[in-house]
Formats: C-alpha cells, structure tokens, sequence
C-alpha cells in the first residue's frame, strides 16, 4: 500500500507554492475590483437616463462582441469591465431608467445594493438553521416586520406573542411562480387527504380557479403541481367588476364542479393583476371558496407594496380568512431581485408536502423543533442570504420613506391619468387602481375598433424606437390597450412630463398622416 508522503521539506515547498498559486479572494483584489464596481454602478446611475431605454442590437449581437471561445489565460480585471462597458451594456434595456414605463418596475436602491453584495460576499447556503442562523433568523424578522407593515393578522407571522412561536410563517422565494407552486403543492396535499385518496389517484378530480386576469404564471404553475388542464377554471371577467373576479361567479362554478364529483382545491385572488391592476375582492372570495374548503391564496406581487400605506391596505380586507399571500419587494419596496416574500397560515401545511429530511442534514436544532429550516417551505434545498436585503432596506428607509416612495409614484401616475383625459383623444381603459394607466388612442369619426388597435400599436411602436421612453401594452376587453407604469426608482415627475409630451407630439405626427386621417 501506498503512504503519504510526511517529508517536512517537500511539504514546506508544497506550502510555499500554494501560497504563490491563484488566489480569488486576494484582500487587495476584492478590495480593488469591488471600488471599480461600485464606481462603474454610480456612474450608471448618473448616465442612465441618457441611454436609450431600448438597445438598438440584433439577436446574436453578443457573440459577435465577444470572444467565442473561453479564455486561456488570465487578464487584468480592467479588461473584463471594458468589455462590460463596450459590449454589455450597449445590449441592455435599461430597466433602471426613468424612462422605463413598460412594465411593473424593478425597483433598487443603495441600501439593498449593499444588501445584496454583502450577502453575495458571505455566500451562506441556508438550507438549515444550523447551516446559516443568523441568515435564517433574519429571514424570519424580515418576514415579520413587513408583515407588520402590511398588517397582517398574527397567525402569519412567524412569532407572536413576544417569543412564542406561531403556527404561521413565511419564506423569502425567488418569484411569485415558485410561492404559487409550494401553496397549489399543498393545497393539492390537502385534498387529497380530504378526499381518502390512496398516493394520488384522486388527483384527476381536482380543480383550480382563478380569473382570466391572473398572472400566466399561475396555470404553469398548476400545470407543473399536476392539475389536470382540463380542471383548470380560467373564469371570464368584464367592465362590470373593472375585471376583478366576481365572486358569484366563482362560487356558481365551484357548485357545477362539485355536481360533476369534481374537488374544488385552490383559488387565487390577484391583488393588482398584471394587465390592467384590477383587483379581486379578497373577503367575498375567500366566503365562496370556504363552501367547498378550497385552500385561497392572494397574488400581490405587484400592489402588495401599496397597502403598506394605510390608504391602500383595504384592498387586502378578508387576508384573515385566506391561506397564504405573496408580494414582491423586488417590484416596487426598493429591494432589487429576486424577492418574493410568502407567508401562510398554517406552516406545517406547506413543510408537510417539502419537507426533506436526509441523514447528512440532521441536526440538534432541527429535531428540537424550536427552528425554521427554510428550505422545507420550497421548492429546492439550497437558498440564497435573500433576507438581508429587505432587512436592510426597512432597517435603513423605516416605513415613512418607503411609504413616500409608494405615494409619490402613484401622484405621478394621476398626474399622467388626468393629462390622458384631458385629451379627447385618448381614453383611460379602466380605472387606475394603483401607479400603473392603462389608456389607448380611442376611436373617432370614421375609425374602427380594428383601426385603433392599429394605430396604438403603431404609436407604441413609434414611442419605443425613439429610445427616450419605453412602454408595452396589453389587450383588455378584446383591445389594444398601453400599459404606461410608474415607479423606476430613479423617476420623477419630469420624466412622466416628457414621456406625456412624447406620446402627445407623436400621436400629432401618426394623425396627420394621409391614411390616419379620419372625416369627423
């Protein structure tokens, strides 16, 4: 048998050339390449509202930018950011732009920068308490204290009572897709419990419910949680409820499954739909799905942020009676991606379907049962240090800044709502429940509805390619409708001045074409 090798000299010069060898985490290189990185991230901030909001690249453009084939050799860390600056950032739509109206926002911030380098730096895998207990219970307060800004009933939260432990508690997920995911999971778990179901033989008679409105997400997600498609209600909405989800409605389709032998098992309610923001009234579905035992859970990915100002948080009314909610920080509470905050009544419902329990992860901690292993509230077993972020920006903004930061970009979006109608030419398509105005060039004199869809996709078309504003659209009520969103972290009121004064010059520009001209 071989031994190994104990000479003290080969051993020193083994030692020596260790020490001479590749080094990633030199002091004075991550002292060096982070000052360039945080230098080359401010002057971002100064110079990003001059860029075009869109790029002006082709697929593939990339590869051709850089070289296709990995390097060899090393090369100074200066070359890397000038490839960044030269390649990279030509390429890039520009979601921090003030400019950058399309979509919900992907909202930053110094505090969660810092945040996020901080936790990357530590590089913690917090798949335990033990592996991670300062990750984990920051996670946890985190989770409490925005929980608290939302007021949320107590048995969602982590802790109550001082020190003593809840039944409830929530989770830091990457997006909204993976909280829909665990929550149909257990809610699927659930039923089929109710249901004397033996493994899953039951599992075709389950049905899903959610208003045509719902995030697209959501049916992936029922589809990957194995619903049968054919179970999956996507009921129609109208002007009529401002396309929130009728209750009545829901409830008269859950009767007709359950008359079919069908088992009602899960209905979202969107707080905020991505389309339009209508809103589902939380408190009158939750009565309906309570007929049939259904498990409810609230999207609030997107307006959720609103109700930490108490002038919104009506809008989350009935929460008690619900299973779970999500919201996501990282779309307008300054916390950059990804974190979506889930929290849920019960814990044990959601740990009872992902819970894992290998031999190499056991631990004192864990089977005392005083902790939270987070990674039995998802779907993976390794996470991230996402807490830290959100921990920081309450503990740096506290709830007064954040609150501002929500009222003022929904006093932007009325400012840009009142222009729009202001104008006879436009119309708001429905009502503006939050930062986010839904308007479109509406028909006139010899015009068809056929032919303002046109010329709105050509005005946002027109708009994008000037590369000083960037707006999407979406279809409502079968028409092409622009989605104008506020709340860039770096907007102000003069950038929604400029983007009403670019859609006004530009619409001016497409009407007195000869073919757009109409006979009043």
């Amino acid at each position: 048998m071989g031994s190994l090798d104990t000479n003290p000299a080969a051993m020193s010069a083994l030692g020596d050339n260790a020490c001479s060898g590749f080094q990633p985490l030199n002091p004075d290189d991550v002292r060096s390449y982070l000052h360039k990185a945080v230098d080359f991230i401010s002057d971002y901030y100064k110079s990003v509202e001059s860029l075009p909001v869109l790029p002006d690249v082709k697929p593939g453009y990339l590869r051709n930018e850089l070289q296709s084939a990995p390097p060899t050799s090393s090369a100074p860390f200066d070359v890397t950011m000038k490839e960044l600056t030269a390649s990279v950032v030509p390429g890039m739509t520009h979601w921090a732009s003030p400019n950058f109206f399309a979509f919900f926002p992907s909202t930053n911030s110094a505090a969660t920068i810092a945040g996020d380098l901080i936790a990357s730096a530590m590089n913690t895998v917090g798949f335990t308490w033990q592996a991670a207990p300062a990750a984990t219970e920051m996670e946890v307060l985190a989770l409490d204290w925005l929980a608290q800004l939302l007021r949320l009933p107590p048995s969602f939260m982590n802790r109550t009572g001082g020190a003593a432990r809840g039944s409830g508690g929530g989770v830091i997920l990457a997006t909204t897709s993976e909280a829909m995911l665990v929550t149909l999971v257990a809610a699927r778990d659930a039923a089929l419990r109710r249901s004397g179901s033996h493994g899953v033989s039951q599992l075709p008679r389950l049905a899903v419910y959610a208003a045509d409105q719902t995030h697209s997400t959501f049916f992936k997600a029922c589809r990957l949680a194995g619903f049968d498609p054919a179970n999956i209600r996507c009921i129609p909405t109208g002007p009529e409820t401002d396309y929130g989800l009728d209750p009545a409605r829901l409830l008269e389709v859950m009767q007709a499954d359950v008359d079919a032998g069908l088992v009602p098992t899960y209905v979202c309610a969107t707080v905020g739909t991505t389309s339009s923001n209508a809103v589902d009234p939380v408190r009158a579905i939750a009565d309906a799905a309570a007929v049939f035992n259904a498990w409810v859970h609230i999207d609030a990915a997107y307006a959720g942020s609103a109700c930490i100002c108490p002038e919104f948080r009506h809008h989350l009314d009935g929460v008690e009676r619900v299973d779970s909610i999500s919201m996501s920080p990282h779309k307008w509470l300054m916390t950059c991606l990804d974190c979506t905050c889930l929290w849920v009544r019960d814990t044990h419902r959601l740990t009872g379907s992902l819970e894992t329990n290998p031999e190499y992860l056991k631990n004192d901690a864990s089977e005392s049962g005083n902790v939270t292993d987070l990674k039995d509230m998802q779907v993976g077993v390794g996470r991230r240090f996402r807490g830290l972020k959100l921990w920081m920006v309450m503990r740096t903004y506290g709830a007064s800044k954040l609150q501002e930061h929500i009222r003022s970009d929904v006093a932007m979006a009325k400012m840009f709502e009142d222009a729009v109608r202001a104008d006879d030419r436009f119309e708001v398509v429905v009502p503006r429940n939050f930062a986010l105005v839904c308007f479109r060039i509406k028909p006139r004199g010899g015009m068809t509805e056929e032919d303002a869809d046109e010329v709105n996709r050509e005005l946002m078309e027109r708009l994008n390619r000037t590369g000083k504003a960037y707006l999407a659209h979406t279809v409502v009520g079968g028409r092409f409708v622009l989605r104008f969103a506020v709340g860039s972290s770096l907007q102000e009121e003069r950038h929604v001045r400029s983007a009403w004064e670019l859609i006004n010059k530009t619409t001016n520009e497409i009407m007195l074409e000869p073919e757009q001209i109409v006979v009043e």
